[in-house]
């Protein structure tokens, strides 16, 4: 995740100078793979050794940002380099997610995605930093080749890691479904239904205000580049926090209450900016929003392990990471729209009562769905 932010920061720069457009497609390109290509990932990751396909991955995603460098003054290039990175993430990420519970066990998989989420958080954090001084003292070639490396790296660390999961084995008699099994089985939990709807009206909601935070720092709060570095560290300190807390989750009622929460909790956090257009306030607002946001993602993880059999894991984890990021984008896209009709601070209010009026649907429909038993698909 820190070469990942050093990557978004240089592209970003680069396809400023080609108009908005480029920047957009810039954001979304790594997406479509990630979201179109969920049913064949997920497929992919419930028939083959995960750890063998997280490390053939990141090589790819590896040679991906290498081609980056050498196609980068051509933007149609680097959109379809981009592409193909987005191939080997929408592999690497439900294969690591998958083999969470082999390494942790099953009771203790949420302390495990807590850990690799902070690990995530913090890299990001950091690339965010000392992105724009590594293109400055480097170059923009240099910078990505640092992206590259740590592709690099983490495949040879992989290697590294004696538990797998092998579909193979295990589950070679009693396969089910094919690639949109994910999808039906999502579909069919009345829990994981919810969850997942409430998750995707609350994301759009945050990408939504994302669009319109740089507007509204520099038109209502009167800041600058200063302010949105302070924004954006209490966001990501409270990713950290909530995290952890919500890695201490052991229930699946824990993880249904606590993703109700942190839906309704990320909502009055957006409406703090609309209401409170000071930048103490707002920052505080930001730090509770992250760690609604971190505990959203570990609880959501958790939930979807619980419920799911192991020979299904891998398309439902990429099912849901392709609902969030197409919920991602559909946010942005509405963000900007929302942003130019009705400005900044009205966009904040707008946002936070969506995510807030989807998180108290949840917990109530949680609430009467919770005690089902998990959906079986074949």
């Amino acid at each position: 995740m820190f070469g990942t932010a050093v990557t978004l920061i240089v592209l970003l720069l680069h396809a400023k100078e080609f108009g908005s457009f480029a920047v957009v497609s810039v954001l979304i390109a790594e997406f479509v793979p990630v979201t179109l290509g969920a049913p064949l990932a997920g497929l992919l990751v419930d028939r083959l050794p995960n750890r063998r396909l997280m490390i053939i991955g990141q090589l790819v995603q590896a040679g991906a940002v290498i081609g980056i460098v050498a196609v980068l003054h051509t933007l149609p290039l680097v959109l379809v380099m981009l592409v193909v990175l987005g191939c080997g993430t929408a592999v690497v990420n439900p294969a690591a997610a998958a083999m969470v519970p082999v390494i942790c066990g099953e009771e203790d998989s949420t302390r495990g995605y807590a850990m690799v989420a902070t690990g995530r958080t913090l890299g990001m954090l950091a690339g965010s930093a000392a992105g724009g001084l590594l293109v400055a003292a480097l170059g923009t070639r240099d910078a990505l080749y640092i992206d590259a490396a740590t592709y690099l790296v983490q495949a040879a660390m992989l290697g590294l890691v004696r538990g797998d999961r092998d579909p193979r084995g295990a589950h070679r008699r009693r396969r089910h479904g094919d690639a949109t099994a994910g999808w039906r089985h999502v579909a069919a939990d009345p829990v994981l239904r919810v969850a997942s709807v409430s998750l995707a009206v609350a994301m759009a909601g945050v990408m939504a205000a994302d669009v319109a935070n740089v507007f509204y720092v520099t038109d209502v709060l009167r800041g600058g580049a200063g302010t949105l570095g302070v924004l954006h560290a209490a966001w990501m300190t409270g990713v950290i926090i909530g995290v952890r807390v919500a890695g201490r989750s052991r229930t699946e009622r824990a993880l249904l209450t606590g993703l109700g929460l942190s839906c309704c909790v990320i909502g009055i956090a957006m409406l703090v900016p609309a209401l409170l257009p000071f930048t103490a306030p707002v920052a505080l607002g930001y730090l509770l929003g992250g760690a609604a946001n971190g505990m959203q993602n570990v609880c959501n993880q958790g939930l979807l392990r619980s419920r799911t059999p192991d020979q299904l894991r891998g398309r439902v984890f990429a099912t849901a990471s392709a609902i969030l990021i197409g919920s991602n984008v559909l946010g942005t896209v509405l963000g900007g729209a929302v942003v130019a009709i009705v400005g900044a601070r009205s966009s904040f209010a707008i946002a936070g009562v969506a995510a807030l009026v989807a998180g108290l649907a949840a917990l109530r429909a949680l609430r009467a769905v919770g005690t089902t038993k998990p959906a079986s698909v074949t």
